[in-house]
């Protein structure tokens, strides 16, 4: 893992992967039609596909966990949420390759709604009927993951498309942290699940440190069977040149004195080691 600092400048620049893409498709596809039910069909869209406490712990609408992350409140919430999505889910597609990135993010999304959940049930019961909807659960997971994987990775934004600001992707972490953490405790606009960014970051870090380990001891099984299969290559290789060099002993002989003044074990040998080498084959 290369931990090097490296400049990165937030923008259009890496090109889009296609988990990132497709995820960047679905939600906004959702978007328009979450806008349509809601303005045209009178259809309760977020009471029915976002994470309404109340209807999830007792009414068992379990779908919500999943689908409350495809919503979004405004074209600023989905906008912010999929050009961050852009902007630190590439490179980690890259690493990890496409199944692996959907399946952190989605783990990271559910993990952020539980952990909403939890906290409007301890301290805001009054909201357990208000949907909580919106990707940020999971961006601020990936955000995580950005930071742990390329810490010293200087990224520089432009403030209000002006003032650039350069800031190592570990220090923003840190900092959007501590601004969800200080906005749930001391906040007043409840309509914000600054817990469900905080559960998202929490998550992703126990799935990463855990995912990390198993990976420790999967590349430790997979450099076993790859010295094992090594050691049978190679032995293999070996038998293959002691059988040629008996052949070759042979075939010189048949050279000098035909095939018929062979013996029956130099017949044998020479027919054993041509159907071994052509199987081998």
């Amino acid at each position: 893992m290369n931990y090097q600092t490296q400049r990165f400048h937030i923008g259009l620049g890496p090109g889009m992967t296609p988990m990132v893409r497709n995820l960047i498709f679905i939600n906004i596809g959702i978007y328009i039609i979450q806008n349509i039910a809601i303005a045209f069909l009178n259809i309760d869209f977020n009471g029915l596909f976002g994470l309404v406490p109340v209807y999830f712990l007792h009414n068992l609408f379990i779908w919500q966990i999943v689908t409350y992350l495809f919503l979004h409140g405004s074209i600023l919430h989905i906008f912010l949420n999929m050009l961050i999505l852009w902007m630190f889910g590439v490179d980690l597609e890259r690493e990890w390759g496409g199944k692996a990135f959907l399946k952190y993010y989605l783990i990271c999304g559910i993990g952020a709604g539980l952990f909403q959940i939890l906290f409007n049930m301890l301290f805001f019961p009054e909201n357990q009927a208000i949907p909580i909807i919106g990707a940020s659960g999971a961006i601020y997971g990936v955000i995580l993951a950005f930071a742990l994987m390329y810490p010293e990775r200087e990224l520089t934004f432009l403030v209000f498309f002006v003032l650039p600001v350069r800031i190592k992707a570990k220090y923003l972490a840190m900092i959007l942290a501590g601004i969800s953490l200080f906005s749930g405790v001391f906040g007043t606009d409840n309509a914000v699940a600054h817990f469900a960014h905080l559960g998202g970051m929490f998550v992703g870090l126990l799935y990463l440190k855990f995912d990390w380990q198993m990976y420790s001891i999967a590349a430790h099984s997979q450099r076993r069977r790859q010295a094992k299969q090594m050691i049978k290559q190679a032995k293999r290789r070996q038998k293959e040149e002691e059988i040629r060099a008996e052949m070759d002993a042979i075939l010189d002989k048949i050279n000098e004195v035909g095939y018929e003044n062979l013996t029956r074990n130099e017949q044998e040998t020479l027919r054993k080691a041509s159907q071994y080498l052509n199987e081998e084959q």
